[in-house]
């Protein structure tokens, strides 16, 4: 676990592929519980430690969690990130060019519970929700591109949903339509950057997590 910042009511943490930020039916530690070993070990505190859930990211994906270490904190978070009131950028590698340079894609996701996977439609339909995302172009290898994105809406496996549906799933999401897997089982999506106004201090707070340590991401990052 990478700590990014953090402070007496946040903590950012940079998580890998694999990891779960939330507990879940699979019984695996999530990072809320290794973040609150981490407190109690760092401030020596006794009894439960507080560490609150604020937002997630997909298990095969990488990059920024923010945690809050009061309930004051998480609650003013929790009504930030449900108003869109939280600026993150995702990073995308792709191995299909999108149509365009740049674009904002407009699409209506449902999700189906049974097997967790997201279906985009160009139009409205019955429990559908939108989702916007805009899109571009920001570096590109011998084979792959490498896509800055900006989640307008919080959708349910949106980035990889609405990428699937222009024809450039990311790399490594065979749930979206990549040809293989990743090593790793990760899926090449980063949340690399966020910017808030602190729930407490009001002061503004960016933060970048530094790409995986694989040499397709690291050649992007250089």
């Amino acid at each position: 676990m990478t700590i990014l910042y953090e402070d007496n009511h946040i903590i950012i943490v940079n998580k890998a592929s694999g990891e779960i930020v939330q507990g879940d039916k699979t019984g695996d530690k999530p990072l809320s519980e290794i973040v609150k070993e981490y407190l109690k070990e760092k401030y020596n505190k006794p009894g439960n430690v507080f560490c609150g859930v604020t937002h997630r990211l997909d298990r095969p994906t990488t990059g920024i969690v923010v945690f809050a270490k009061t309930s004051k904190a998480l609650s003013r978070l929790n009504e930030m990130f449900r108003y869109d009131k939280v600026d993150k950028i995702y990073w995308a590698i792709v191995k299909n060019s999108p149509p365009n340079h740049e674009d904002t894609l407009i699409h209506w996701l449902k999700k189906n519970e049974r097997n967790n996977k997201s279906t985009a439609f160009d139009n409205e339909k019955q429990g559908t929700k939108k989702a916007v995302m805009h899109y571009k172009i920001i570096g590109a290898s011998e084979n792959y591109f490498l896509l800055e994105v900006d989640l307008e809406t919080g959708r349910h496996h949106q980035a990889r949903t609405q990428l699937a549906k222009i024809g450039s799933p990311i790399k490594g999401d065979l749930k979206y339509g990549a040809k293989r897997s990743n090593a790793d089982g990760s899926i090449s999506l980063h949340a690399r950057a966020i910017s808030f106004i602190h729930p407490v201090s009001d002061t503004k707070i960016e933060v970048t997590a530094p790409v995986p340590e694989d040499n397709l991401w690291q050649s992007f990052e250089q």
